[in-house]
């Protein structure tokens, strides 16, 4: 017979190391990897198409190489420390979106040098604000499954 560890923790808590625990949550996790694995797909997409200039494109696959193993992280484990990392790496980019945003006067943001008139002003502005409501969403989805590894059951 097996010792009593954290196998028969009761759901929704964390062990020593941060993880959930044998009964814990298994759907929101699944889904807060999954959200991040697309953003960081994305980011890839996106640097790959050149879109945005030579030192952008870099700049996303170092986030692409950052965020990627705290999706694998949040799926294997559901570790509380990659789920701060993927929480404030959404919202510090859904600031940098918004600031895009603000800076093109409402306008999108220009993309490899050419100017923020050649980019129609209602698609980038929808573009970013989708952009920053995904990165929100993100947020607050692991903050969410943050909260709800530390609660403590009653």
């Amino acid at each position: 017979m097996a010792p009593a560890t954290d196998l028969l923790a009761p759901a929704g808590s964390t062990t020593a190391a941060g993880r959930a625990g044998a009964r814990g949550p298994v759907l929101h996790p699944r889904l807060v990897s999954v959200v991040t694995a697309v953003c960081c797909a994305a980011h890839l997409w996106l640097a790959a198409a050149g879109r945005h200039g030579v030192w952008l494109s870099v700049l996303m696959l170092a986030l692409a190489a950052i965020c990627m193993p705290c999706a694998v992280h949040i799926w294997r484990h559901s570790r509380v420390g990659a789920l701060h990392q993927v929480t404030a790496a959404a919202v510090a980019m859904a600031a940098v979106h918004a600031f895009l945003l603000l800076a093109a006067g409402g306008a999108g943001h220009a993309h490899a040098g050419a100017p923020p008139s050649s980019v129609a002003p209602a698609d980038g502005a929808a573009e970013l604000l989708l952009v920053i409501a995904l990165e929100l969403a993100t947020a607050l989805l692991a903050a969410a499954l943050v909260a709800r590894l530390r609660r403590v059951p009653v």
